[in-house]
């Protein structure tokens, strides 16, 4: 700990990213990444012009790339706003909304991000925690706060919330501004720009990086009401004025663009994961009804530290959290066919 560090860098506690190992020949199950490359029309895009024009700044405003996600949600681009990952955008609507002087409402098991952007921007927290069966109940989120933030699937546990209940919960909250973190939305839930126009303190969040392949990219956006958008801009040209690069923005277009590729690989993904949720409950497993790319599993009369140890000894990566309430459950990302009849093959000589 340096001297020079300001008071706020002492007290933090920063994310901790799923490992990202340098090792050849394991089968990566731990950070919800597709198994499938992105468009084959992303090749295209790298060429000596697209490479000889690096050397020019980009769009700041991305137009072709909001226009796009605008047509391809029917808003308008003044309700879409464009940022470096989800993450990104995240840490920079905790800036926009949530400084209020009230708690931020967020499950108590949920994206593990949420509380640290809350230490590092001073804002108050205030957990909800989920019903026994791992659910959120909006009910309990009917108190006085300066904004509410969930995922919908939620993270770790992969259930998602009918969009129904999303909007019966934007009813009752109308004083603050309530946000949908849909970085899984498009395994089996429904997404909530369908209610953007009726609702003005809702935004959706949602990434390039799972279903559509991209993410080493680092695209995330945004769709609200267009003075939620105003409000975004306005921190992040405060910010970083030009947070997509060249490269990344036609990528993503071209991401929207081919919906057949995106639908074929979201597809696959699905069917993967029915067959893994089968076969993991054959073995004992408990699985928590799944809506992403990824399933949560508590493993039948065996410790989930060990299995997961076991696993990556047998080089296969899957991702255990130590905390409360879940430090038996193992997530584990749906891989290609093969990845995942050799995880089932593996936890199959688990003694």
């Amino acid at each position: 700990m340096s001297k020079f560090w300001s008071p706020v860098v002492r007290e933090l506690e920063p994310y901790v990213p799923g490992e990202q190992p340098q090792i050849d020949g394991l089968i990566k199950l731990n950070t919800n990444e597709s198994p499938y490359p992105p468009s084959p029309k992303v090749i295209d895009l790298i060429t000596h012009d697209a490479i000889d024009r690096l050397r020019l700044y980009p769009d700041p405003n991305s137009k072709k790339l909001k226009n796009t996600i605008a047509s391809y949600y029917r808003v308008t681009s003044e309700q879409v706003f464009v940022g470096n990952g989800s993450d990104e955008v995240l840490a920079l609507l905790f800036m926009a909304f949530f400084q209020q002087g009230k708690p931020l409402l967020f499950p108590d098991i949920s994206y593990s991000f949420y509380p640290v952007y809350c230490k590092l921007f001073g804002i108050e927290e205030k957990t909800i925690p989920l019903r026994d069966d791992y659910t959120i109940n909006f009910a309990d989120y009917a108190i006085d706060n300066g904004g509410i933030i969930f995922p919908n699937p939620n993270a770790p546990t992969a259930i998602g919330k009918p969009l129904a209940e999303i909007e019966a919960l934007l009813q009752k909250n109308t004083e603050s501004v309530v946000v949908v973190d849909e970085a899984y939305v498009d395994f089996g839930a429904d997404t909530a720009i369908a209610l953007v126009d009726k609702y003005p303190n809702l935004l959706v969040v949602q990434t390039l990086s799972k279903s559509r392949s991209l993410a080493g990219m680092r695209v995330g956006l945004a769709v609200g009401n267009k003075d939620l958008i105003d409000a975004l801009d306005r921190v992040k040209n405060s910010f970083n004025s030009y947070p997509i690069d060249r490269i990344a923005e036609a990528a993503t277009v071209v991401a929207f663009e081919d919906d057949a590729y995106f639908k074929t690989c979201r597809d696959k993904i699905i069917a993967t994961r029915d067959w893994t949720v089968a076969e993991l409950e054959k073995l004992g497993f408990n699985v928590l009804p799944s809506q992403a790319n990824f399933v949560f599993a508590e493993p039948a009369g065996k410790n989930a530290a060990d299995v997961a140890q076991y696993l990556r000894d047998h080089k296969i990566l899957v991702r255990y959290f130590n905390k409360p309430r879940i430090n038996q459950f193992l997530r584990i990302t749906i891989g290609t066919d093969a990845q995942m009849q050799a995880l089932i093959d593996a936890l199959k000589t688990y003694q």
